[in-house]
């Protein structure tokens, strides 16, 4: 998961920004959402690593400094459960 913050009104420059992006390869899902306060978040999904070891993933990068009002904040998690609403 990558989250930035935009310089105030240039969120959607952010915004722009980080869905131009091209990743090294494709992940099986790409999610791209806004949030308050010209925040931008990117949620990516992959494959499971075979044979159980962590592998490096692409990220998208850090974006010009004079557009962020910090640096990137980078998560990664593992899925341990997934549920079906209905």
């Amino acid at each position: 998961m990558w989250e930035a913050r935009a310089v105030e009104g240039r969120g959607n420059e952010l915004l722009e920004w980080a869905r131009a992006q091209i990743l090294a390869r494709e992940p099986l899902r790409r999610e791209v959402l806004r949030a308050p306060q010209d925040r931008v978040l990117v949620i990516t999904w992959w494959p499971a690593p075979e044979g159980g070891s962590a592998e490096e993933l692409p990220e998208l990068p850090e974006p010009a400094a004079d557009l962020i009002t910090r640096p990137v904040h980078r998560w990664h998690f593992e899925s341990v459960e997934v549920t079906q609403g209905g």
